[in-house]
């Protein structure tokens, strides 16, 4: 009998939600006509395209025509940062946190090696953006502020909509990676002032390999990849069941958005502390205003490694930080930038919940967990 899986690794990946399942099913095996053909099987792709592209303007309060689709928030985010670099060729300065996912960090380092002049903006202790050195950083050569809404490793969010205003009293664009907050917040991009916006659909239970771009109306696009398809902004052949299931994702989230943050919320709340109150040793690593799904706690003295490989054993499933960086043996980047040093960011482990975990996991979570930090920890005292 195989064993159950308790799944606290929801910054990563999240399960495909069935009313997607059963949305993007005709469209593999009966409808699989390309929507750029004329023929009756294409206009039907066509059609859904449209469809798909509708609600995910409605989850954003956007226009369809801002929103193009992307294989995902990496290519997003790569072509918003090159796009503000086409706009403003005259200006050579981003503006960014230290504590940004790898997909924006390895490219600013590569622009960077190319002559752009890169700002990294330090976090405080609770993960907080430095708003004073963001104000100071600012100037008439900034052609782009792009910073994430939510930190994808501790959950604690940035003061979007207040970045975006000073970024456009000097004219710059301003970008942000809503990768952990699209399906947990909701997204306003007039609310946020943003110029462009980027998610992921596997974050929010769409399928992997489709993401979005919001980008307002009236801005140029500097494709990634150049063809006729997303009105010559993305070309290649459309990944029609991804986008049907991003726009049902979208959908499904923006009609229980409020109750959903507020369960989670509670469960995380009840996480955070049933482990806290039996382990007084651990901390919580980011205490800022922050997403309702995350919490990222210390086990000092203990390996976050060995702690969530007997997790795993026992059917408890969680991380180090960003999926895209794990399995190194690397401190977190964002734990260092918050002030820990490097054995406190080795003994961190994320756990990141969904709508779909319940009460009951969480209590079983936290005997779980509980048992196994206080194993390592005597395992240790023995050898020692």
């Amino acid at each position: 009998m195989a064993m159950s899986i308790i799944y606290l690794d929801n910054n990563a990946t999240t399960r495909v939600h069935p009313q997607v399942v059963e949305a993007i099913q005709p469209w593999i095996y009966e409808r699989f006509g390309n929507p750029s053909s004329s023929h009756s099987l294409g206009q039907q792709a066509k059609e859904a395209l449209i469809q798909a592209r509708a609600e995910v303007a409605k989850f954003l309060t956007a226009s369809p025509a801002e929103i193009i689709f992307t294989s995902g928030a990496t290519e997003s985010n790569h072509m918003a940062i090159y796009s503000a670099l086409a706009m403003y060729p005259e200006r050579n300065t981003i503006v960014t946190s230290q504590v940004e996912h790898p997909s924006t960090l390895q490219l600013l380092e590569y622009l960077s090696e190319q002559g752009v002049n890169v700002v990294y903006i330090p976090v405080n202790t609770k993960g907080e953006l430095d708003m004073q050195a963001l104000k100071t950083a600012i100037d008439a050569n900034t052609a782009l502020v792009s910073l994430m809404h939510a930190n994808n490793e501790t959950g604690v969010l940035f003061p979007i909509a207040e970045v975006a205003a000073l970024t456009h009293r000097f004219g710059a664009l301003f970008h942000t990676d809503a990768a952990q907050t699209a399906g947990k917040l909701a997204l306003n991009v007039k609310a946020l002032d943003c110029d462009m916006l980027s998610f992921s659909g596997h974050k929010l239970h769409a399928p992997k390999g489709v993401g979005v771009l919001f980008m307002r109306k009236n801005m140029t696009a500097k494709p990634m990849f150049y063809g006729h398809q997303e009105r010559k902004r993305r070309g290649g052949t459309e990944n029609l069941t991804g986008i049907i299931g991003i726009g049902v994702a979208c959908r499904v989230a923006q009609t229980q958005l409020n109750e959903v943050a507020h369960n989670i919320s509670a469960l995380r709340d009840r996480l955070q502390a049933g482990i806290l109150k039996q382990l007084p040793y651990a901390k919580v690593n980011g205490e800022g205003h922050k997403v309702p799904n995350t919490t990222n706690l210390s086990f000092l003295g203990i390996s976050g490694e060995e702690l969530l490989y007997k997790l795993d054993k026992v059917g408890i499933i969680a991380s180090q930080g960003s999926a895209c960086v794990a399995g190194g043996t690397d401190p977190s980047h964002v734990l260092l930038a918050m002030g820990l040093s490097r054995d406190e960011a080795l003994s961190s482990v994320r756990f990141s919940l969904s709508e779909e975990t319940t009460e009951a996991e969480i209590e079983t979570a936290i005997e779980c967990i509980v048992a196994v930090v206080k194993e390592i920890t005597h395992s240790a005292a023995l050898v020692a």
